[in-house]
């Protein structure tokens, strides 16, 4: 089954501190909330990462990797993900109001035995929430950073 999922939301922060802060594997881990593990294996010739990964969706772990197929600092990351799951997730950086307004685009395939039509709905709105989720985090941690850099300054 392919799960498409997307959201966007600004950041009171520089674009160059989201895509620093969004370009180390365990930062995602850490605001990503069913990510249980993403570690750095390699950065690649073109400078971005190849990544090995856990997630957890309803009791279920996917294991595998993403590797960072286009990697233009500060504006874009798109990691074409394998193992359990495999698609494709990008992250998008824009200058916009003082700050960065950031968007989150994956799609993937789920495997499973469960018919499209009985999961779909569920996996669905659980990306919903996860995705919106991740991006409250994200500022959480960026705005944060910035008022603290600022606070010591």
């Amino acid at each position: 089954m392919t799960v498409q999922t997307s959201d966007d939301r600004w950041l009171d922060a520089p674009v160059e501190t989201v895509f620093a802060f969004m370009d180390e594997p365990s930062n995602q881990a850490a605001v990503t909330p069913s990510l249980t593990r993403a570690e750095r294996i390699e950065r690649l010739p073109n400078s971005g990462n190849r990544a090995a990964y856990e997630y957890e969706m309803f009791g279920i772990t996917f294991a595998g990797e993403v590797r960072a197929s286009t990697y233009e600092p500060p504006e874009r990351i798109v990691y074409e993900m394998t193992g359990d799951l495999t698609g494709r997730i990008t992250w998008r950086f824009e200058p916009e109001g003082g700050g960065t307004r950031l968007t989150y685009a994956a799609d993937y395939e789920v495997p499973g035995p469960l018919p499209e039509f009985l999961l779909a709905p569920l996996i669905r709105w659980y990306n919903r929430r996860e995705v919106r989720q991740l991006l409250d985090n994200v500022a959480e941690a960026v705005e944060g950073k910035k008022q603290a850099v600022a606070g010591t300054a």
